[in-house]
């Protein structure tokens, strides 16, 4: 990763990693969520997390990112083409530390508890591919085969579908779609998991536990759809009844951080680039919301285990996300101006402006979000470190050079220069 910063104690130390990816947030978001949240001179737990760097995105065949391809890229620390699902395209891969396994994979060989929280389905590859490879990411029940075996000591997801014998319902009333025959929920059972589907089994089952698989939703825990389709359908833009990524990311650290053995969690809110890809502002913001709460569970650990890592990256700026000022609020203004209709309000296009929280005058600012598209662009992301090691992570870092600091905090010792 470079020299250590002046004062810092020479080399890695060795600790315990919890890696948020709050998938497709880049600066532009952050900047626009503080603002709804904490007001524009306020601060998310985001940006308590002391250590910042300029996130560098490229692959093997170009700048257009993907989810499958920044997650392999995390966690084998070696630049692949962008489809690709831990391996190269169709091809096997050799991580940076030379092992033939995602450092959570390698972590796991060495004794180490470790641990996926995904608000997706359980094949989502910001946190699959650490434990999954495959030819292609649409492979779900492939994947969730995968995952489950692995042995992980904390399973946390959505897509309880993936894991049912075809036509089997399950305990969310959707048929199973495996045309194997393979129930992995039974097996899960029978190789020792304690299995929920609900936040009140999950906060129970977490202090009980030492192999926890938590499946919430069908398929994910939220409904990715536009604002309009979501009020047409009557559909909330999560589901209510499933626990939260932070609620998930609390119960997993009552069972990886027991005891003394170091661990490796890698935690997903996929919210955040699912409403931003399909252009939704209400929904982003609420996924934003939940991803912050999620760092501030993982603060509130590091304050109780300092020998712990927290670091956060995202791959991509999802829809490319601006806001815009619509005026300020007054006393005399009874409602919100609406947005022109190629911006997004509160309800989507042309509807009220979102209204800021109050900066430190007290003044409260109205806003709309316009979107550069439907994709995932390179824009400004920002991955961000607390904790052990954390000021390692250079000024400015090359997508694959996350795993270096994670891999280094997990062994405690340095990788040799990239090449």
């Amino acid at each position: 990763m470079g020299a250590p910063a002046m004062g810092a104690a020479a080399g890695p130390q060795a600790g315990s990693v919890i890696f948020v990816h709050p998938d497709g947030t880049g600066l532009n978001m952050w900047n626009a969520g503080r603002a709804l949240v904490a007001g524009p001179d306020g601060d998310l737990e985001w940006d308590q997390l002391p250590r910042m760097a300029l996130y560098r995105a490229h692959y093997a065949d170009g700048f257009n990112p993907s989810s499958h391809g920044g997650g392999t890229v995390h966690a084998w620390g070696v630049k692949v083409r962008r489809d690709s699902y831990g391996m190269d395209e169709r091809e096997p891969i050799v991580a940076r530390s030379g092992a033939a396994v995602s450092v959570m994979r390698e972590a796991q060989a060495a004794g180490l508890r470790v641990g996926i929280v995904q608000t997706g389905h359980i094949a989502e590859p910001g946190t699959g591919v650490f434990l999954a490879s495959s030819p292609t990411r649409r492979d779900y029940v492939g994947i969730a085969a995968q995952i489950i075996g692995s042995g992980a000591d904390v399973i946390l997801a959505g897509g309880e579908v993936y894991l049912l014998p075809e036509g089997e319902k399950g305990f969310f009333g959707q048929p199973g779609q495996r045309q194997d025959g393979r129930d992995l929920i039974a097996e899960a059972r029978a190789a020792g998991y304690a299995v929920v589907h609900t936040r009140e089994a999950l906060a129970a089952a977490a202090g009980e536990t030492t192999k926890l698989l938590g499946i919430f939703a069908a398929v994910n825990t939220y409904n990715d759809q536009t604002e309009e389709e979501l009020a047409a359908a009557g559909l909330p833009t999560y589901d209510p009844a499933a626990p939260t990524v932070a609620e998930m990311t609390e119960a997993a650290l009552a069972v990886l951080g027991r005891g003394e053995r170091r661990f490796f969690l890698a935690v997903e809110e996929e919210g955040t680039d699912n409403f931003a890809n399909n252009n939704n502002a209400a929904g982003t913001f609420e996924a934003l919301r939940r991803a912050d709460q999620a760092i501030g569970v993982a603060r509130r650990f590091l304050a109780a285990h300092p020998a712990t890592l927290i670091l956060t990256g995202a791959d991509s700026d999802a829809g490319g996300l601006q806001m815009l000022g619509r005026g300020v609020a007054t006393a005399e203004a009874a409602t919100a101006p609406k947005v022109p209709p190629e911006m997004d309000g509160v309800a989507g296009s042309g509807t009220a402006a979102f209204l800021a929280a109050p900066d430190a005058a007290g003044r409260r600012f109205y806003f709309g979000v316009k979107w550069a598209g439907g994709d995932d662009f390179i824009g400004a992301m920002v991955s961000r470190a607390a904790g052990i090691n954390a000021e390692l992570l250079p000024s400015s870092v090359d997508n694959a050079r996350l795993y270096d600091l994670m891999w280094e905090t997990l062994f405690g010792r340095e990788l040799p220069p990239a090449e």
